[in-house]
């Protein structure tokens, strides 16, 4: 079922990650709540989510059991890794804000507007 949002913060910060094998994605707002939150992600590698993730999450074949479990593997036994994608994370989500969107939204207007 779904998680009320007043709890999804709470739930994603003492996530040990955070996995997300869409096959298919319009933008991946989970991934970005969950690197705020510093919690690393392992998504598929389809759709929108590698430009999303770039290299601060793993990413991985949504229709591969074997690469999605090698993944989890690989991120549980290494505590170098987890540290450096939580890091890596916070400095991705910092780049997605409603406030650039809006910017990068009003510039495309203006630009549409002048031709």
């Amino acid at each position: 079922g779904y998680i009320a949002d007043e709890d999804k913060g709470a739930l994603l910060h003492h996530a040990e990650a955070l996995l997300f094998p869409s096959l298919y994605e319009g933008f991946g707002f989970p991934v970005l709540e969950a690197m705020h939150c510093g919690t690393p992600v392992i998504a598929s590698k389809t759709s929108s989510l590698p430009e999303l993730v770039g290299d601060a999450g793993m990413l991985v074949d949504p229709e591969s059991v074997q690469e999605i479990a090698a993944a989890m593997d690989i991120l549980g036994a290494s505590r170098k890794l987890y540290k450096t994608l939580v890091k890596k994370g916070f400095q991705q989500a910092e780049q997605f804000t409603w406030e650039r969107c809006a910017a990068q939204v009003m510039a495309t207007l203006e630009t549409a507007a002048t031709q």
